[in-house]
């Protein structure tokens, strides 16, 4: 009856539908779904991206990676920034009108937001999650999927995807082909928690399956986990889509069933509607062969264009939305919303002496590889910002260019190559190169723009690098390349390769010292270019012809360690304090990288310490007496030594803004108020093996050693204090519970707290259902503002879910018995706060899945 209902839904989109074949009905349940007039449908494309703002697709507002979004702790923001994404998605769509060709990246159906539990810091995609809790990231899934989907469930205004469905958390390189055998309590209490949250509360209306198999069955084919659990337990009515080629992994990685048919076969009735890949192209031979029925096809059919008509992506269907304009992208308001996340975000991990703030005039010595790069403000899964700021350019701006001194100092890591910074490049006597663009390949005419450029480095992913430009450009830098000392160097121009609708690549020519060095296609993304200094200024000339999809330009080297650290001893000792911006970078931490330097390999980290070369850096930093503060952008929790610094910041990988909120924050005009949403662990060896998918000694609720810093904790320029009206606290088992504390500010300044809550289990509940390694719970969390010298009130009402425990066969229960509650600005023991005894009473309260 369900599939009659859906089938005469898709009919309302055209009366056609009727008469479709089945093979017209499967290319429409693939990702690049061709135009069929007869069916009233142009060609749409269902892959979008917009995890923290609108991906690959040209110019947009850049926020911070999912992960620093995680650690304002503020839902309403994240509801926000989901909304800015929905906007600028449907004013690029807007653009043209609703019959056109389109290419991938232009839809409106999001693939976001990545709510797998970030279980392990070596997993390279944990950047794209909102961290290691369950309830951290429901409740910030649930913010983002309404932003993004809007009021109206009649009328979205994008859909959004939550993803991806489930128990997906790395390794990268064994990601087509890996069995997970998580148990019924790992799989209740901490992997499915939030994908039920944004269902359930933020009513999403999409949702995708994963690479990985779970207990054998490919989670794109598990008919339990996508058909019971989704649509009958949590009453899910959207439409279900394939991870990228997952479809394809069922037969050719997972060995599953034996060819494509079988493949699609078993992804259509596990519970897959849409096919991301080719795959589903193999349906009508399925139906041939028995293996699949007319009707599951149909109700597929139905459900991908009852949302098609929803969004009013077919001949006949409207949507609201459609009235927003295509200059809503990139607007002082967007960018503002981009800055406040990125103040936000900040964690202040130590300031030892009230080392920060800096005072205006402070001579700063500001290093690290990681201090003036696009890409790590920019994360992965990236739209192209407008107006990015570098912490270089953030602190010029904030403290006077006088005032600040820059030194690359080291690479991130060894073997790995880093931008050429602009201390190593000259024209017209000023640090960088003369930039000149041409409007066709081939340098034909005047140019188009001519300017100084610090460095080359340029995200061009459907974005021309200078005004005036189209879809195919020429560009020509020139100037010396000015090493840092005498050596062995290598050059590699980067230019990160399209893969998808590529016939070309672009070409790139390179001369150093007039001697031609390099020139052709970059058909691997980068040409690598050896050469040897002996110190001296040599003239410098790159062209490149941008004639493809690839998207972007970066000139990076790889150069001698004594050099760098030279620069950045110098730089130190003539300044009063050094700023060491260092960490991480998108290329090293990311999806299915082509990497394997120490302590990386695939995307994924083999060990979680700060890598060899940068340690190597701040000991010869250290050595020079002067004050140090670390600012580390990452994607992931990296484990320092707090005894490197006087004061550490984490800024994850912050957005287009991000040089500004830490120039800012590093002269107290941001308080910071960030909170970590993972584990800092203290070293590798603290972890479990990364492929083991069992809860046990992860995660600040499963840890039983001591973190280097723990989930929740951040610390401020101000200070806190908490009183709780009432000590103790009886509810009845299955009903909610009201918590209040007040919370003073006894400061010097202004500041915002992240009040937590955590439910800590003080004795084993009747029955024995409690997991013996549970060492606490968050259960609640709100931030507020509070002026110097004030107080305010923090209220949760605590549900019966949050009140309950998970037993090892999965069962959710409410257990009677003892626990005390939290209420502070971290965890238990760690921070201010106030503790409530409370008591549940009467039978227990077995509650739903």
């Amino acid at each position: 009856m369900i599939w009659l209902l859906l089938a005469a839904e898709a009919a309302q989109v055209s009366p056609n539908l009727a008469t479709m074949t089945p093979e017209q009905k499967a290319a429409q349940l693939q990702s690049s779904a061709p135009a069929d007039p007869a069916a009233g449908l142009p060609a749409y494309d269902w892959w979008s991206e917009g995890l923290h703002g609108i991906a690959r697709n040209g110019y947009a507002t850049v926020f911070p990676q999912a992960i620093g979004m995680a650690a304002t702790w503020d839902a309403p923001l994240v509801k926000r920034i989901g909304d800015v994404v929905a906007t600028e998605a449907r004013a690029k769509f807007n653009a043209q009108p609703v019959g056109a060709d389109r290419k991938i990246y232009e839809g409106l159906t999001i693939w976001s937001p990545n709510i797998n539990i970030f279980r392990d810091p070596r997993w390279g995609r944990g950047q794209e999650t909102y961290g290691e809790d369950p309830y951290l990231t429901g409740r910030l899934g649930v913010a983002f999927v309404t932003g993004l989907q809007g009021p109206d469930p009649a009328h979205p205004k994008v859909i959004a995807t939550p993803k991806h469905f489930a128990v997906h958390s790395g390794p990268e390189a064994g990601r087509d082909s890996f069995d997970v055998d998580p148990s019924p309590q790992d799989l209740e209490a901490t992997y499915l928690p939030a994908f039920r949250m944004t269902v359930t509360e933020g009513k999403a209306q999409s949702l995708m399956c994963a690479y990985n198999a779970i207990l054998g069955v490919p989670a794109c084919a598990n008919a339990p986990l996508m058909i019971d659990r989704l649509r009958r337990a949590w009453g899910f009515t959207g439409f279900t889509v394939s991870d990228c080629d997952a479809v394809a992994n069922v037969h050719m990685f997972h060995h599953y069933r034996l060819d494509a048919a079988g493949a699609a076969a078993a992804s259509l009735k596990g519970g897959t509607d849409l096919n991301c890949g080719t795959t589903y192209a193999a349906l009508p031979e399925a139906l041939k062969r028995g293996l699949v029925t007319q009707q599951e096809i149909d109700t597929a059919l139905g459900r991908a264009l009852s949302a098609r008509r929803a969004l009013g992506i077919a001949y006949g269907a409207t949507s609201p939305w459609s009235r927003i304009s295509p200059k809503e992208v990139g607007t002082p308001d967007h960018h503002a919303v981009a800055l406040e996340a990125a103040r936000k975000a900040i964690v202040l991990l130590k300031n030892e002496g009230n080392r920060l703030p800096l005072k205006a005039g402070t001579r700063i010595a500001l290093i690290g590889a990681d201090a003036d790069d696009v890409g790590v403000l920019q994360g992965n899964y990236h739209g192209t910002a407008i107006t990015p700021v570098t912490p270089l350019e953030g602190l010029r701006r904030q403290f006077g260019t006088a005032n600040v001194r820059y030194a690359q100092g080291s690479l991130l890591a060894d073997g790995a190559p880093v931008l050429v910074p602009e201390t190593a490049l000259r024209a017209n006597g000023a640090a960088g190169l003369q930039a000149d663009y041409f409007a066709a390949p081939g340098f034909a005419g005047q140019p188009v723009v001519s300017r100084l450029e610090r460095t080359i480095d340029h995200d061009t992913n459907r974005a021309p690098p200078a005004p005036g430009l189209g879809a195919q450009w020429s560009a020509r830098w020139t100037g010396a390349l000015v090493p840092p000392g005498a050596g062995s160097y290598r050059l590699v121009i980067d230019a990160p390769a399209c893969w998808k609708y590529c016939k070309s690549h672009d070409a790139a020519r390179l001369w150093i010292d007039g001697k031609p060095l390099a020139e052709g296609e970059i058909k691997k993304g980068q040409i690598d270019v050896p050469f040897t200094s002996d110190g001296r200024a040599v003239s410098f000339q790159l062209e490149l012809d941008h004639v493809s999809d690839d998207s972007g330009v970066r000139l990076m080297w790889l150069p001698p360690a004594e050099p760098l650290i030279a620069e950045a001893v110098a730089a130190a000792k003539a300044s009063d304090v050094v700023v060491v911006s260092v960490g991480l970078s998108p290329d090293l931490e990311g999806e299915a990288l082509s990497i394997s330097v120490p302590g990386f390999v695939g995307g994924d980290r083999t060990d979680i310490a700060l890598p060899f070369a940068q340690q190597r850096l701040i000991a010869a930093l250290k050595a020079t007496g002067k004050p140090l503060v670390l600012v580390l952008t990452s994607g992931s929790a990296v484990a320092l030594d707090p005894n490197d610094a006087d004061a550490i910041l984490a800024a994850w990988y912050p957005g287009e803004s991000g040089g500004t909120a830490i120039a800012e924050t590093l002269a107290g005009r941001n308080n910071p108020s960030g909170r970590l949403p993972v584990t800092f662990y203290a070293r590798t060896t603290d972890l479990p093996a990364f492929v083991d998918y069992g809860m046990k000694e992860r995660t600040y609720r499963y840890f039983t050693g001591t973190p280097a810093w723990g989930f929740g904790h951040g610390l401020s320029y101000t200070r806190f204090g908490y009183t709780a009206p009432v000590s103790t606290l009886r509810v009845a088992a299955g009903q909610p519970a009201t918590v209040r504390v007040r919370v003073a500010n006894t400061g010097p300044r202004d500041g915002e707290e992240v009040v937590q809550a955590y439910l800590v289990p003080t004795v084993k509940p009747v029955g024995g259902m409690t997991s013996p390694v549970l060492q606490r719970q968050l259960v609640g969390f709100t931030r507020i503002a509070i002026a110097k010298g004030k107080s305010r009130e923090a209220a949760f009402t605590l549900d019966p879910r949050s009140l309950s425990l998970v037993a090892h066969d999965g069962t959710r229960t409410v257990e009677p018995g003892s626990y005390r509650l939290f209420v502070g600005g971290g965890q238990p023991d760690t921070a201010p706060g106030a503790w409530i005894d409370l008591t549940i009473t009467g039978t227990r309260q077995e509650l739903p899945k």
